[in-house]
């Protein structure tokens, strides 16, 4: 054989192996994320009646072989969530099955083809909806209606309460709630313009803007007053988003906190969260429920708002490559687990090393 067809052959056979290579490679990639993506539960689409409306939700289930499991409401924080919250509560509702509890969650109304606008809705109308979802829950034979609780998080700080006050609920998993709005809402101006390295002239800046929003909101001024105001610069506000607002700019769990009184609540706060005030959050907390002896406080350092990795977090390219990859390591560490052991024992009080 002359020299340049083994050359030849010598390429084709260096050629095929790389094919076989990148194929293996790839197939065991593919392996990879349909494992990791693929949790010890089984899931339904369910429809639930609310209203004249349906909701559309996924209710997940133990696959324990047991006829009848408790169940955790899930209570969206802001924005259009759909009822998985892309993917991002399989490994919570993992952990809820392995503790032997059921995980109910529904599409917002007008994300992924619901009926309805969330941007309409108030927090006693997203209220409404869970204790709704609680009483269709309640009519099946496969639910313990004794052992249904509520998981929230964010904005859902001002929905949890007014749930056990319209319904009978066994306990409650707060996610970095807010208390107040307004404090709220200018914590998370000042915390993101400190990460920013604002200087003092532009933090000066923002807080006028934000207070003559705030009058704005005060006089009930409509969308178009508001763009009037800013000189025609809507900044990225809608109508829809600006009708929400003032429908619940006044929003403060403070008082709303009595109903729950005597429910077991587990309270998880994140070390670097941008988003809520967790001093003033834990505060309100302990003031309103510490005497009930029920109150169980669980801090992560390393947790952003959302309670993932704050490392993970912060780089978009991580976040993606991590929930492709390994979901269940998107959140700080020995948050699963701690809502899992706070669910076998939902009466402790007091404050719990993650």
């Amino acid at each position: 054989m002359c020299p340049k067809a083994k050359a030849r052959r010598r390429g084709l056979r260096v050629a095929v192996w790389s094919l076989v290579t990148v194929l293996v490679v790839a197939a065991g990639l593919v392996g990879v994320v349909l494992w990791q993506n693929s949790y010890d539960m089984d899931e339904q689409r369910v429809s639930i009646r609310h209203g004249g409306h349906t909701l559309n939700g996924v209710l997940a289930t133990p696959k324990d072989g047991r006829k009848r499991h408790g169940l955790i409401i899930y209570v969206h924080g802001d924005g259009p969530v759909g009822a998985t919250h892309d993917d991002g509560y399989k490994p919570l509702w993992e952990a809820n099955a392995n503790a032997g509890f059921a995980s109910l969650s529904w599409d917002k109304p007008g994300v992924a083809g619901a009926p309805g606008n969330w941007l309409d809705q108030s927090m006693d109308d997203r209220a409404d909806e869970a204790a709704a979802a609680i009483a269709w829950a309640r009519a099946r034979p496969d639910i313990d209606a004794d052992r249904i609780g509520l998981w929230g998080a964010s904005q859902a700080g001002w929905v949890l309460p007014k749930v056990a006050a319209k319904t009978r609920v066994s306990f409650v998993i707060a996610v970095s709630p807010a208390i107040n709005w307004l404090r709220q809402g200018r914590y998370h101006l000042l915390a993101g313009l400190r990460a920013d390295g604002a200087s003092a002239a532009r933090t000066k800046a923002a807080i006028a803007e934000s207070d003559s929003v705030r009058l704005l909101l005060h006089h009930r001024a409509t969308f178009e007053e508001y763009v009037r105001a800013r000189d025609g610069d809507a900044d990225g506000m809608t109508a829809d988003r600006w009708r929400f607002i003032s429908k619940n700019y006044t929003a403060d769990a403070t008082q709303d906190l009595r109903a729950l009184r005597g429910v077991p609540v587990l309270l998880v706060l994140a070390g670097h969260d941008l988003n809520v005030d967790t001093a003033d959050t834990e505060r309100v907390y302990r003031e309103v429920l510490d005497a009930s002896g029920a109150l169980t406080v669980e801090r992560y350092p390393d947790a952003a708002h959302s309670l993932l990795k704050r490392s993970i977090e912060r780089s978009d390219l991580r976040t993606t490559l991590t929930a492709v990859f390994a979901p269940r390591s998107l959140f700080a560490d020995g948050f699963l687990d701690g809502q899992q052991q706070f669910l076998a024992h939902p009466r402790r009080g007091g404050d719990a090393a993650p």
